[in-house]
C-alpha cells in the first residue's frame, strides 16, 4: 500500500470512531421564591433540547451522546420538582425527566468551568402563575398614615455560587445568610422600621436582580452583605463600600440608552420625554446624593463595626459593585471579615459573633436615620417627641417597659442592650410604640 493510502484509511477510520459520550455526573437543585434551578454536572458541552408535558406535568430533557455515571442516583425534591428519573435514549442519547408539581416555564443554558465547577447544564423552571416576588417582608401596621422605614437587606451569593470558601470548608453564602437573618430579626424589633429580605435561603439572585427587588419593595436603604477572601491569608478584618462615580457613570449610560424604563429612577421624574441634557443632569444630581448619603450610611456602619474588632480600612471605600447601582436608594455593601482567615473564619461560624456583627450594623442603620429620617415615617414624625429615661437605682428593664407601656424587645433593640444589666444613670431611648 502507497503512503497516500495508508493516509486516507488512517482519516477514514478516523472519521468513523464515535466521539466520547459526555457522561452527567450527578444534579443539584435550588428553590427561589420564582423558580426552582436544576444544575446538572456534566464532562463537557452537551447538545440538549427539552420540552414540557403536562397529565401529569413533568420537563423532558433530551441529551445527545450522553450517559449517565455508573455511581449516579437522582435522589431529593426541591421546589417544584418530585422527583429526578432517567433512562437511555436511542443508542447513544440519555432522557432526563423533571417530574413536576405545576406547570412551570423551562429554561436552559450551559455554563463553562469555573474555580468552584465543571461545565454544568442549567434548567431554570420559572412559576407559571408569573410569581417574580424575590423578598421576604416583615410587615408592620401602618399608623396615623405613617409609614416604616424599609430596609431591604441582601445576603450575597446563595445557591450553585457559594462565594468565597474558608480552609475549614465554611462557605461564605452561608454565614452571611445567618448575618442577614439577625440583622432582619433587629430591624423588625425597631419601632419604624421594616424589613425586606432580597434572599432568605440557598438560592441564587442575580445582580441586577437584586437591587431591582429593593426597588420594587420601595426601600429606603440597601445593605449587601459578604464575607471577603484573598490570597494572603494573613489579611483581616471588615470593610465597607459604597458606589463609585466610576461605576455610577458607566450604569447613567445604561438608564439613558432606555428612557422608558428608566422611568420613576430620578424621584419620581420620568425620564422618557426630557432631551439628553436634561435627562443627564437629572441623573447625575440623583446619583450624587445617592452616593453621598451612601457614604454617610456607610461612615456610621463602619464605625459600628469597629467597636467589635478590627476593620481592614478605616474609611469607607468606592467601587463599581453591580448589586450597588440603584440611583435612588442609599445603597452599601458590608465584608463583614475575611473567610480566608482562620480566625476570622472561626469567628463567623460562631452565633455568638455573627450576632454582634448584625447589631453593629443595625447601630450604624440606627445612627444613620436619627439624623436622615425621610419624611412621612413614623421614625420622622416620633424625632420632636423622642422619649428618654435615665437610670436610678432600683430600676429594671422589665420595669421600665411596662412604666412606659413598651415592649421589652423593642426597648433592648432600639438601645442595642446585648444583657438586661443597667448602669445608674444610663440614658435610655424609650421607643415610640407606646
Amino acid at each position: 500500500m502507497t503512503r497516500i493510502g495508508a493516509l486516507l484509511l488512517a482519516l477514514l477510520c478516523v472519521g468513523t470512531v464515535q466521539a466520547e459520550p459526555v457522561v452527567v455526573h450527578g444534579a443539584r437543585l435550588w428553590a427561589a421564591p420564582d423558580h426552582t434551578r436544576v444544575v446538572f454536572d456534566v464532562s463537557g458541552p452537551v447538545q440538549h433540547s427539552l420540552f414540557a408535558l403536562s397529565d401529569p406535568h413533568r420537563i423532558v430533557i433530551d441529551l445527545d451522546q450522553a450517559r449517565l455515571q455508573e455511581t449516579t442516583m437522582f435522589d431529593g425534591a426541591e421546589g417544584v420538582v418530585r422527583g429526578i428519573r432517567s433512562a437511555a435514549r436511542e443508542e447513544t442519547g440519555l432522557r432526563v425527566v423533571l417530574d413536576v408539581e405545576q406547570r412551570v416555564t423551562p429554561k436552559s443554558f450551559l455554563l463553562r468551568p469555573n474555580s468552584k465547577y465543571g461545565h454544568r447544564l442549567v434548567i431554570d423552571l420559572h412559576n407559571a402563575n408569573g410569581n417574580r416576588r424575590v423578598v421576604k417582608s416583615a410587615g408592620k401596621p401602618k399608623q396615623k398614615g405613617l409609614r416604616d422605614i424599609v430596609i431591604a437587606i441582601d445576603a450575597g451569593h446563595g445557591g450553585e455560587d457559594p462565594g468565597a470558601l474558608g480552609r475549614a470548608g465554611t462557605r461564605e453564602k452561608d454565614v452571611v445568610l445567618e448575618v442577614a437573618r439577625r440583622l432582619e430579626r433587629l430591624v423588625s424589633a425597631t419601632p419604624g422600621m421594616r424589613a425586606v429580605m432580597i434572599r432568605d435561603g440557598d438560592y441564587y439572585i442575580g445582580l441586577r436582580q437584586r437591587a431591582a427587588a429593593a426597588r420594587e419593595a420601595r426601600a429606603d436603604m440597601f445593605v449587601s452583605i459578604h464575607a471577603d477572601a484573598f490570597h494572603d491569608r494573613r489579611a483581616h478584618g471588615a470593610s465597607v463600600y459604597a458606589l463609585s462615580h466610576r461605576g455610577a457613570s458607566s450604569e447613567a449610560a445604561r438608564w439613558l440608552a432606555d428612557r422608558e424604563n428608566a422611568a420613576d429612577l430620578v424621584g419620581g421624574v420620568s425620564l422618557e420625554d426630557k432631551d439628553d441634557m436634561l435627562a443627564s443632569v437629572l441623573l447625575d444630581l440623583s446619583l450624587t446624593g445617592t452616593i453621598e448619603a451612601s457614604l454617610d450610611l456607610g461612615d456610621h456602619v463602619l464605625h459600628g463595626l469597629q467597636r467589635i474588632g478590627p476593620v481592614h480600612k478605616r474609611k469607607v471605600h468606592q467601587a463599581g459593585f453591580v448589586v450597588l447601582k440603584s440611583p435612588d436608594i442609599p445603597s452599601i455593601l458590608v465584608e463583614t471579615a475575611f473567610i480566608s482567615n482562620a480566625g476570622e473564619e472561626r469567628k463567623l461560624r460562631s452565633a455568638a459573633h455573627q450576632q454582634k456583627l448584625a447589631r453593629a450594623i443595625m447601630g450604624g442603620i440606627r445612627d444613620y436615620f436619627s439624623r436622615n429620617a425621610p419624611p412621612g415615617t413614623r421614625l420622622a414624625a416620633s424625632k420632636p417627641g423622642k422619649r428618654t429615661h435615665v437610670i436610678a437605682r432600683g430600676d429594671t428593664l422589665s420595669g421600665i417597659a411596662k412604666r412606659y407601656d413598651v415592649s421589652l424587645t423593642s426597648l433592648r433593640a432600639i438601645n442595642q442592650l446585648e444583657r438586661d444589666l443597667l448602669r445608674v444613670g444610663q440614658e435610655l431611648t424609650i421607643p415610640g410604640d407606646g
